[in-house]
């Protein structure tokens, strides 16, 4: 089972907002993000888990974490992949730093084998849908 991270996407309003966010930052280099201190359990999260992002307390998307290095100041780098995955929304509390999210709590992606075609539906309209928890 895999371990994954839940974060608040601080000052997004919107999934495409973040998807903008993540793609402009990814066109400029690897795609990391900096926190103080190594999550206790990184070893159970790289390579196999996931960063959740929270906007407006809900789970709406996820990045898949691909490992930990150093960075600037002494601080810890969370390496991502640049491909963000939509999930099904969820609510989730804001929290500040990183939470763990045991994988049998983690959200389903929308995609692949979704029959119910929500994967095809743009992500703007995927996050107003879940703003009104009809999804």
């Amino acid at each position: 089972m895999s371990l994954h991270l839940t974060k608040v996407a601080f000052g997004v309003t919107s999934v495409e907002m973040l998807a903008d966010r993540l793609e402009a930052r990814a066109a400029a280099g690897p795609l990391s993000l900096t926190t103080r201190y190594l999550p206790k359990r990184h070893e159970e999260v790289a390579g196999r888990g996931s960063l959740f992002w929270i906007i407006k307390h809900q789970l709406v998307a996820r990045s898949p974490i691909t490992g930990f290095g150093e960075a600037e100041g002494g601080r810890v780098a969370i390496h991502l992949d640049p491909g963000l995955v939509l999930v099904q929304a969820r609510p989730k509390r804001a929290h500040q730093g990183w939470r763990y999210l045991e994988a049998d709590d983690a959200p389903l992606d929308l995609g692949g084998g979704d029959a119910s075609g929500l994967s095809a539906l743009p992500p703007a309209l995927i996050g107003r849908l879940a703003e009104l928890a009809l999804i």
